[in-house]
């Protein structure tokens, strides 16, 4: 069984208090992951300032060169893991899939995403920071364009509490080291992996491991994380997270309801765009906050709702190691099932009525039970249901491919979509166009037929991590 320790500021530590991980399919103990309780991380996180002063006497071009070798030993090096001999990419890959049921191509494509964040982070962060000469990080103060700008740090470390359900998400953070900001990080109890590798491939490159911390632990000890660094980022469902909505030094990320919407002037072309919806709902096993789980037309819907189900029918259960696979298992059966039961639950029509009406259309398709079991593991099968604006269905979001298909007149678009990560508008008209524009229920917008799933490196991800790091002064000078 591998064993991972505690990375008390890079140094390993190895905890009495352990929680052990099986495989998921199965259920042999995996991985043992020391715990951090919250005194010690209360204790460690004392010593904030001084991780974030070896970081800032480091150029930011330093850094970046840095992150550029940590993306190629992300990717292709065998790195530190614990007390064994080492993870080799292979390693890894399959160690994600034993913890999380993810198939291999999946994790090989969130190993590409983190590659790219790490690779071209001069690009990400120009996007985040419009065009900002990062050097001016090295003194605080700079002139661009003639005006003198000043900013400073708004911590002295990030705290980050991390997910389970997909890779992808730490490339949110993993800029994080070249903006000289130290890292906290509570990884999810089924993907130690990878925040783990990232922190070993940035060391590898030359970073001090003493400005990395690692900390499995229980929610007291993410909470703890959370109060204790300056800045923070917390990643969950709506229970999990809540409670930091109201907290402006935490950024959350919870669901991102994303969806697609097809105007009134592409409304008779829909089926050009159905290969752009499945790929939207099923990439990455329907898993990530920008997959969308609604299509919302002005007509059409019974047919767009049927082509998708026939679509996604398409996409079945197989091997972890088959290049083909699309579809995750749960690591624990019981969620598949609670998670289909409450879609049962809700297409039952409530007494008395009002909440609109509400069918899945997958079901005539696949002929059968929307739970599977297959290769060992337990899958939620792709699930297209039609339902009503009004209806509860209509803006959910599950960890599979599900999407509601809803139809709406054009002028309640886009304010009855709530708020949405991800929109994708299919339209040409200027007018229909310039109400997403102006929308702040939208936060990253697509016009055209591009996939939710699709995401620029130049543009923020649900929030913007350097403003988030990083304030702006006000500053003048003496002519």
């Amino acid at each position: 069984m591998i064993e991972l320790p505690i990375l008390r500021w890079g140094r390993p530590y190895q905890s009495v208090d352990r929680v052990v991980v099986p495989h998921f399919r199965t259920r042999e103990p995996f991985v043992a992951m020391s715990l951090a309780n919250v005194g010690l991380i209360r204790r460690d996180l004392l010593r904030q300032g001084e991780q974030r002063a070896r970081l800032e006497a480091i150029p930011v071009a330093d850094l970046v060169a840095a992150a550029h070798r940590a993306a190629e030993s992300f990717l292709h090096d065998t790195l530190p893991l614990g007390e064994s001999s080492g993870q080799t990419p292979q390693d890894y890959v399959e160690q994600v899939s034993a913890t999380t049921g993810m198939p291999w191509a999946s994790v090989r494509r969130n190993m590409a995403k983190v590659h790219g964040v790490l690779s071209r982070v001069e690009e990400v962060l120009a996007g985040l920071t419009r065009g900002l000469d990062l050097s001016l990080l090295d003194s605080g103060v700079g002139v661009t364009g003639g005006h003198m700008l000043s900013f400073f740090a708004r911590a002295d470390a990030l705290g980050v509490v991390l997910p389970s359900n997909s890779p992808g998400v730490h490339s949110l953070w993993a800029p994080a080291t070249v903006l000289k900001m130290p890292l906290v990080l509570k990884p999810g109890s089924a993907e130690p992996w990878t925040p783990f590798r990232i922190i070993q491939a940035y060391v590898k490159a030359g970073v001090p491991a003493e400005v990395f911390g690692y900390y499995p632990a229980d929610h007291a000890g993410g909470n703890e994380i959370l109060r204790s660094c300056g800045r923070g980022m917390v990643f969950g469902d709506v229970a999990s997270t809540k409670r930091w909505k109201a907290d402006p030094r935490v950024e959350v990320h919870g669901p991102g309801y994303s969806k697609i919407v097809i105007g009134p002037d592409a409304a008779d072309d829909w089926e050009r765009h159905i290969e752009m919806m499945a790929e939207s709902i099923a990439n990455n096993g329907g898993r990530s906050c920008v997959n969308a789980s609604g299509v919302w037309v002005t007509k059409h819907a019974d047919r767009i709702a049927e082509a998708l189900a026939a679509r996604l029918a398409r996409v079945t259960p197989r091997a972890a190691d088959d290049p083909e696979a699309v579809l995750a298992p749960f690591a624990d059966p019981a969620t598949a099932h609670r998670i289909s039961a409450t879609i049962d639950q809700d297409l039952e029509p409530a007494e008395g009525g009002g909440l609109g009406a509400a069918r899945d259309v997958s079901a005539a398709v696949r002929g059968g039970e929307r739970v599977a079991s297959a290769h060992g593991g337990t899958y939620l099968l792709p699930t297209v249901v039609r339902c009503d604006a009004d209806h509860p269905l209509a803006n959910r979001e599950f960890l599979f491919p599900y999407a509601s298909v809803v139809e709406v007149p054009a002028d309640r678009l886009p304010d009855c979509l709530g708020p949405s990560l991800v929109v994708t508008c299919v339209s040409e008209d200027p007018r229909f166009r310039a109400r997403f524009v102006a929308s702040p229920l939208v936060d990253r917008l697509n016009f055209g037929a591009i996939a939710t799933t699709q995401i620029g490196w130049d543009q923020p991800h649900e929030g913007n991590l350097f403003e988030h790091l990083y304030a702006r002064r006000a500053i003048q000078r003496h002519a």
